[in-house]
C-alpha cells in the first residue's frame, strides 16, 4: 500500500460541473483531492480487505439476531422500547437491505481493523462508485497511470443490480428518495443513488424529509399527497424513533431503505457485543461497555459515544491521559471503550478505508485522509488503484 503524489487534471472541476458533483469543495476546503493518490496489490484487497468484510459483515447479522431478541440488549442499544416489535418485526420479515460501509484501520500489512459499522445513512457514495473510477480512466487514457492498473470498484454495477432484484419484489412501486434540505452532500449522495435506480428501471421521485406529510389514512405522503410505500431515506433510525412521526412508521406501510433492524448495525453498541461473540478475531479491536469488568484490560483506547457521526465526541486516552477529544452533539446516549489503534500515517496524513457492500457482498473501498487522527466530515476522499 503506496500512497503517490500525482499532478490533477487540469479540467477536473470542470468536468465537476459537468457531471453534478457539487460539493468537490466545501466551505472553501477541499474535499476531493486528486494530488495523491493510493496503490494496493490485488492481495492486498482481496485477502486483507474483500474477504475480511464480507466475514465481519455476516458476524454482524449474528448481533442483530441477538440483540432484536433480546430486551437486555435492546435497551443498550438505546432503542426506544416502543419500536422494539417493530425492529424485530423488520428482522423476522427479512426485510432487503440495499448497502453499508465497514471503516478500517489498515497499512497494507497485517490484518485490517474494523472502526466502526456504517450501516444506515453512509455517505461518499458518488464519489465511490463514479467519480474515482472516471478519474482512474482519464488517468490511464492520458498515460499518467499503466493500462493494466485496475481500481477495486464494482459499486455502480452492484447497485444497479441490487435495485433491480428490489423491483422486482415491489412491482410497479415507485421508489421515493429522501434527504433533509441544506445538506449538499446528502443531497449528492441521494441523487446519485436515484439515478442508478432510474437506470434498473425503476420509477422514483424525490421529497425533502422536511417535507414528507401525513395524512387521514395514517399514509405518509410527498408533496404531491402521493402515499409513500418505498422509501429510500438518508436519515438515521435512531432520529426517526425518537421524532413526532414515530408512532406511525408501524402503520405507515412503509418498505423502508434502509430497513428499521438496520438500526442495530449502525449503532457502536454493535462493537462490544461483536467483541463479546468473536473475542480475538484478528479483524477485530476489544471494545467494552463502560460496565464491563474487563473494561482494566484496556491501557490505551477510545471514547465513542454509540450515535456519534463524522467523528464528533471522539476521545482519545493514552496511558491515562486524555489526548485527543472532538466536540459534538453526541454521548448523552451512552458510549463505549475501544482498544485504541491509530490510523496508519502516510507522509502526515491519517488514513481510513471505508469497505463497501451492497446485498452483502463487498463492492469497493473509499479512502479519506486528514492531518487529524480522527476523520471527520471535512477529511479529504483521495481516489485508488490496484497494480
Amino acid at each position: 500500500m503506496l500512497r503517490i503524489e500525482s499532478k490533477e487534471r487540469p479540467n477536473w472541476r470542470d468536468l465537476a460541473a459537468e457531471f453534478g458533483f457539487g460539493f468537490h469543495t466545501m466551505y472553501g476546503e477541499p474535499y476531493w483531492d486528486e494530488t495523491a493518490y493510493y496503490q494496493f496489490t490485488l492481495d492486498q484487497i482481496e485477502r486483507d480487505l474483500e474477504d475480511p468484510t464480507e466475514e465481519i459483515h455476516q458476524m454482524c447479522l449474528d448481533v442483530v439476531d441477538t440483540v432484536v431478541r433480546d430486551e437486555y440488549w435492546l435497551r443498550r442499544f438505546q432503542i426506544p422500547k416502543a419500536m422494539w416489535q417493530n425492529v424485530l418485526d423488520s428482522w423476522q420479515r427479512k426485510e432487503p437491505s440495499l448497502y453499508s460501509r465497514l471503516d478500517f484501520a489498515y497499512d497494507g500489512k497485517g490484518h485490517a481493523k474494523l472502526y466502526e459499522n456504517n450501516a444506515d445513512t453512509p455517505t461518499s457514495l458518488y464519489e465511490t462508485g463514479f467519480w474515482q473510477w472516471l478519474w482512474l480512466e482519464d488517468l490511464v487514457n492520458k498515460g499518467s497511470i499503466r493500462r493494466d492498473a485496475d481500481q477495486f470498484n464494482i459499486l455502480q454495477e452492484r447497485l444497479m443490480g441490487r435495485f433491480q432484484q428490489l423491483a422486482s419484489q415491489q412491482p410497479g412501486q415507485t421508489l421515493h428518495f429522501a434527504c433533509c434540505k441544506d445538506t449538499e452532500e446528502d443531497r449528492g449522495t441521494v441523487q446519485y443513488l436515484e439515478d442508478c435506480a432510474k437506470e434498473a428501471g425503476l420509477s422514483t421521485a424525490f421529497v425533502h424529509v422536511e417535507d414528507i406529510g401525513l395524512n387521514g389514512k395514517g399514509e405518509f405522503t410527498d408533496l404531491k399527497d402521493r402515499p409513500i410505500r418505498w422509501m429510500f431515506k438518508l436519515y438515521p433510525w435512531e432520529f426517526m424513533f425518537r421524532e413526532e412521526y414515530a408512532p406511525q412508521l408501524a402503520g405507515a406501510k412503509v418498505n423502508w431503505l434502509e430497513p428499521m433492524w438496520k438500526s442495530v448495525l449502525s449503532n457502536k453498541a454493535l462493537l462490544p457485543l461483536l467483541w463479546q461473540k468473536f473475542e480475538g478475531h484478528p479483524n477485530l479491536l476489544p471494545t467494552y461497555f463502560p460496565d464491563d469488568p474487563k473494561l482494566s484490560n484496556l491501557k490505551d483506547y477510545v471514547i465513542k459515544p454509540i450515535f456519534s457521526r463524522e467523528g464528533a465526541n471522539i476521545t482519545v486516552v493514552q496511558n491515562g491521559q486524555q489526548t485527543l477529544r472532538v466536540d459534538g452533539p453526541y454521548g448523552d446516549e451512552g458510549v463505549i471503550f475501544q482498544a485504541y489503534h491509530p490510523l496508519p500515517k502516510f507522509n502526515d496524513y491519517y488514513t481510513l478505508i471505508g469497505s463497501w457492500l451492497v446485498d452483502d457482498k463487498a463492492g469497493g473501498i473509499s479512502i479519506r485522509e486528514d492531518s487529524s487522527k480522527v476523520t471527520q466530515d471535512m477529511s479529504r476522499y483521495l481516489p485508488h488503484i490496484i497494480l
